[in-house]
């Protein structure tokens, strides 16, 4: 069982910066990859980026990239997302989740295993 607790949001202004971090506990980190979701108010839970067990690939959905890292820290057993030039369309709860398939980079939901709680961006205008 893993346990992944998000943490980082906030209310930032448009054009600001965020980091948000997934501690897990429990389980084998190093060994999955590792997503982040976000779930803005009405809408369904979207995909924004992934990253490997180790760290070395990563990928990003259109509407964050080149504004957006993802990167991780096996030895905190840590991830992170570093979110620049936020926009007011980027609040939502954002979510870390677990897939056991460590050298893959999914988007699709029914992959990842275990889920965080969620962390609130809220960016203003």
């Amino acid at each position: 069982q893993v346990q992944l607790v998000e943490s980082g949001g906030g209310l930032v202004q448009a054009g600001g910066s965020l980091r948000l971090s997934c501690e897990a506990s429990g389980g084998t980190f190093s060994s999955y990859a590792l997503a982040w979701f976000r779930q803005a108010p009405g809408k369904q839970r979207a995909w924004v980026a992934a990253i490997t067990s180790s760290g070395r690939y990563t990928n990003y959905a259109d509407s964050v990239k080149g504004r957006f890292t993802i990167s991780r820290d096996n030895a905190k057993n840590t991830a992170y997302l570093q979110m620049n030039s936020l926009k007011p369309e980027d609040t939502a709860l954002y979510y870390c989740a677990t897939d056991r398939l460590g050298s893959r980079l999914s988007a699709v939901l029914r992959d990842f295993d275990y889920w965080g709680q969620g962390t609130q961006v809220t960016v203003s205008s």
